[in-house]
C-alpha cells in the first residue's frame, strides 16, 4: 500500500478512486507517563514515554486506514493528513485520526 501525504504519485496516475478511508486510536494516559512527563518539564527535556506512545498510536492509524482501502480495493492512499485532540473526562485521552483517498495506481 502506497500511503502519501501528496495527491499524485509520480510516474503512477491514478486509474481508479475508491474513496475516502479513515484511521483512528484512542490512548487513554497513564499515572506513570504522567508523572515522568511533569519532572521533564520542570527539568527540561522531552518525554521520551510519550513520544513513543504518540508514534505507536500513529502507525496502528495509519494501518487501521490501510486496512480499510485494502477492503475497497485500493493499492494507494494519497491526500493524508492527520489530526490530533484530546477527549474524555479532563482530556485523559488522547485522539489520533488520520483520512485519504483510497485509490487504484
Amino acid at each position: 500500500m502506497i500511503i502519501t501525504t501528496t495527491f499524485h504519485i509520480e510516474n503512477k496516475p491514478v486509474q481508479e478512486y475508491k474513496g475516502i478511508v479513515f484511521g483512528e486510536v484512542v490512548e487513554g494516559r497513564n499515572f506513570v507517563k504522567d508523572f515522568m512527563s511533569g519532572i521533564r518539564d520542570i527539568v527540561g527535556g522531552r518525554s521520551g514515554s510519550y513520544e513513543d506512545s504518540l508514534m505507536s498510536a500513529r502507525q496502528a492509524a495509519l494501518d487501521e486506514m490501510s486496512q480499510r482501502a485494502s477492503k475497497l480495493g485500493a493499492n494507494a492512499i494519497i491526500g493524508v493528513s492527520f489530526q490530533y485532540s484530546t477527549v474524555g473526562a479532563q482530556n485523559g485521552m488522547l485522539m489520533i485520526t488520520c483520512n485519504g483517498t483510497a485509490v487504484v495506481v
